[in-house]
């Protein structure tokens, strides 16, 4: 892979980490000691990267394998120095304002969850309870919670690899978000994770709305493959895939989702195991599935095996739109009036769902080992909650599989994941991945030819 122009530089904070203690500087700059320079390393240049199509976490580090960033301390703060660092994240020489905000952010979740919530004996992450305080504890120090603050951040789910129609429709989609002063959430990175927040800034830009929020939740594995895009003026990095998952469904009140991938089905699966528990079924999340006509097809896949799955009422939770995004926008903005009536009935707050009951299945950390991918009990004779579990776990190990450097170094060592369960299931899982793989989901358009993670064994 051919090396790139870069540059040096050295930066300060804009308007984050701006006045911290000798003790908090100090703990930012030993992320050598913290074991933690890596992690920056590889999440600092994908922010540098910003608006890149690259989908690979190892492709980046081929590309510039002589960046380098360090914490430079000193009394009044802290500095980063960036060392042959890509040339395109610069004008003229000065790094884009943006992209620098985004470095700094990047800095502080790092060193902060490792510290404060990871090592930290008052957050028990091996219980609910625990993880759920842990989780706001992260998005509360990157400020994202606004009190006071009506209901209104729409996490928006859906591919980075998508065609250019669908790309162009959830710009439409966001647009007409953004008119109605609706905020946007997403993964943070290209197609229709990009798509919504650049459609909204316009519609924000109409309203005369100057605070409009587009805020993009990652996590290491998966922001070393899939740069931030260049709209997002809030970061989040959480731990991992499961915190990020319940920091999206316990931040945002409403959820669309686009086509996409496995990603995107791991995520819609994630959220229907939350709502089919018996304590959340009556919990008001506004959820719609939407796209061009041309994605008809697409999500009639989707909801077929969805009904063979986890049946008739997991199909309750959704509603499919098709080719209209003033439509979804409309029936989103009134969500937003039954989600603040729902948190007024039973005193929650609305900046962060807290009654909603999420299991540890649900939250534990899956590592998508050979034998862990091996294990998964993909059976209909189970509760649907606890299927739902197994299936999200099985497309998250499809996704590391893809992207992840831990996924894809497993597979290159014991082969492709094998994936047992019923008969009925496992035909319909192979033919839904078969359509993945033939529109292009597993990988962005123009990268070289995919080679499936994954063996379907009945």
């Amino acid at each position: 892979m051919n090396r790139l122009p870069t540059l040096n530089a050295t930066i300060t904070p804009g308007n984050s980490l701006n006045v911290l203690s000798r003790d908090e500087v100090s703990e930012l700059a030993q992320t050598d000691v913290k074991g933690l320079h890596e992690t920056l390393r590889q999440c600092a240049l994908a922010v540098l990267n910003t608006g890149s199509d690259i989908d690979e976490a190892g492709a980046l580090l081929e590309m510039y394998p002589d960046f380098e960033i360090s914490v430079i301390q000193q009394d009044r703060g802290i500095k980063l120095q960036l060392n042959n660092a890509p040339a395109s994240a610069f004008v003229d020489g000065v790094l884009i304002n943006g992209i620098r905000d985004l470095l700094f952010e990047v800095l502080r979740d790092i060193v902060y969850t490792h510290d404060q919530v990871i090592n930290n004996p008052r957050f028990d992450l091996d219980a609910t309870d625990g993880i759920t305080n842990g989780v706001f504890e992260i998005l509360r120090h990157a400020a994202l919670m606004v009190p006071g603050q009506d209901p209104g951040l729409v996490v928006c789910w859906g591919g980075h690899s998508i065609s250019r129609e669908e790309y162009l429709y959830t710009k439409s989609v966001g647009y007409e978000l953004g008119l109605r002063q609706l905020d946007i959430c997403t993964g943070c990175g290209p197609g229709a994770m990009k798509g919504p927040m650049k459609g909204a800034t316009i519609g924000h830009a109409k309203q005369r709305n100057n605070s409009g929020m587009y805020v993009g939740i990652t996590e290491p594995g998966i922001i070393a493959a899939e740069s931030p895009n260049p709209i997002v003026n809030h970061l989040v990095i959480m731990p991992d895939i499961e915190k990020r998952l319940e920091a999206f469904v316990r931040l945002g009140h409403g959820i669309i989702i686009f086509p996409g991938g496995v990603g995107t089905c791991e995520e819609l699966l994630y959220l229907l195991g939350i709502l089919l528990h018996p304590n959340n079924r009556h919990v008001p999340i506004p959820l719609i599935l939407t796209g061009p006509e041309s994605a008809k097809e697409y999500f009639e896949q989707i909801d077929q095996f969805i009904r063979a799955t986890l049946g008739e009422e997991a199909c309750s939770k959704y509603q499919i739109v098709v080719e209209d995004p003033e439509q979804v926008a409309k029936l989103m903005a009134n969500g937003m009036h039954q989600v603040k009536a729902s948190r007024k009935e039973i005193h929650d707050a609305f900046f962060y769902n807290w009654g909603l009951n999420i299991d540890l299945d649900f939250q534990k950390p899956f590592r998508p080992t050979f034998e862990n991918m091996r294990s998964l009990d993909i059976r209909k004779d189970r509760p649907v909650h606890e299927l739902a579990a197994d299936l999200r776990r099985l497309f998250s190990g499809i996704v590391a599989g893809n992207v992840k450097t831990e996924g894809v170094l497993e597979v290159q060592k014991h082969g492709a994941y094998e994936i047992h369960g019923d008969e009925e299931i496992m035909a319909l899982l192979d033919k839904l991945l078969e359509s993945f793989v033939q529109q292009h989901r597993m990988k962005l358009p123009g990268s070289k030819q995919y080679v499936p993670c994954y063996k379907i064994i009945s």
